[in-house]
């Protein structure tokens, strides 16, 4: 990837022009060759290859431009959990333009994670809030103390003052978390976010709760994380009520994370007709390193479970977009929206991948993350990026 200055006045001139490369914008099956033009923080002009003029040029030849990658589970409360890892380490430094911090903060701790996380971040940090006033400040029992744990009020506030950033709730519905507390945090959690018009995003994973039990509170546009994990139990205990609730719009994440990307349940639910809706990552300091190690790379294990480029790409654009009610803002290369976005380079150099489980597939075409621009600023990544620490045939 090049950059250039642009030759000198055009009437027509943009603040920035990525041309030559392959436009995987996710509303089309395929990419197609065309310029994009940035004004300011804003996509201001697509036109066919050749045909727009940047003060800045930046040349994508052999590259795809896709709308900035959105990680809609990622730790980044640092130092303040002991799971935060910075912001823009996972971000734009690793080609996301966009992340969802999940639930490290509750309402106890939300102006420092905004005065201290947020604002700081050239990457845009986005929150679901926990549903536990303590957030993961204190560890990672945050439910198990009952009500006192849990203030509606205070978070309602928060959801209300701040819609811009906080875009939903998060609440960890497994047994290592909420003791004794049954679906108790769930149905706060749910209350408070049908008052202020926002999902749920919902950790499962050793059961209780039972999963079916939880889905079953779940409705249109609720995000499941950790869908498909190998614990006992799972999406294949209570296959059923996994049906009824994506039938209704519950969406399924995939939140790698330490423990809860098993690539035998991705098989066999991909074979299920259960497909990911998103694609996160769940990453934090105990999994950047691996097996986690980017959102680029957990793209990479769909693929090798045999998801298409454009159909990945479009589970971390469009979808988390949609999800995070920023559709039209995010996660697409329209005219208007936000200036964020992802180049990246389809090699064909055979990838070897490995789960939570130590499991490994191979994909013979991977994806890398070259750049990306944040508000309409170029972010040009390092030759050998942290995306693909992983064996190459």
């Amino acid at each position: 990837m090049a950059v250039h200055a642009a030759p000198s006045a055009d009437p027509q001139r943009f603040d920035l022009v990525v041309t030559g490369g392959l436009l995987a914008d996710p509303l089309r099956p395929e990419p197609v060759a065309a310029d994009l033009a940035v004004e300011g923080d804003r996509i201001a002009a697509t036109g066919a290859p050749g045909t727009l003029v940047g003060a800045e040029r930046v040349d994508a030849t052999g590259l795809l431009l896709a709308p900035g990658l959105i990680d809609l589970h990622a730790h980044v409360y640092a130092p303040r959990t002991d799971l935060g890892v910075p912001a823009d380490r996972v971000g734009v430094e690793q080609g996301v333009t966009t992340l969802a911090d999940a639930g490290s903060c509750g309402s106890d701790h939300w102006d420092d994670f905004a005065g201290n996380v947020v604002e700081p971040a050239t990457t845009r940090v986005l929150s679901w809030l926990n549903i536990s006033r303590h957030g993961l400040v204190h560890g990672r029992t945050e439910l198990a103390g009952g009500p006192d744990d849990i203030d509606e009020a205070a978070t309602e506030k928060l959801l209300r003052e701040h819609p811009d950033t906080i875009r939903g709730i998060k609440v960890r519905m497994s047994s290592s978390v909420v003791g004794d507390s049954g679906l108790a945090p769930l149905e706060a959690a749910k209350r408070v976010a049908a008052r202020a018009g926002r999902p749920v995003m919902v950790h499962v994973g050793n059961e209780p709760p039972r999963l079916g039990d939880v889905l079953d509170l779940l409705g249109e546009g609720d995000v499941v994380t950790h869908a498909f994990h190998g614990k006992p139990g799972g999406l294949f205990g209570s296959e059923d009520a996994a049906r009824r609730a994506v039938a209704r719009g519950v969406r399924l994440d995939v939140g790698h994370g330490s423990a809860s990307l098993a690539f035998a349940t991705a098989e066999r639910a991909l074979a299920a007709g259960f497909s990911p809706y998103t694609i996160s990552t769940d990453v934090h300091v105990r999994n950047v390193e691996g097996p986690v190690h980017s959102l680029v790379t957990t793209l990479n294990k769909m693929l090798a479970l045999g998801l298409s480029p454009q159909q990945v790409i479009r589970r971390a654009t469009l979808h988390p977009a949609q999800v995070l009610g920023l559709d039209g803002e995010l996660g697409t290369l329209r005219v208007g929206g936000a200036a964020d976005l992802t180049l990246l380079r389809l090699a064909d150099t055979p990838l070897r991948l490995t789960d939570a489980e130590g499991d490994t597939r191979t994909t013979r075409t991977h994806l890398e993350a070259v750049a990306a621009v944040r508000a309409g600023r170029l972010h040009t990544l390092p030759t050998a990026p942290p995306n693909h620490r992983e064996a190459r045939e």
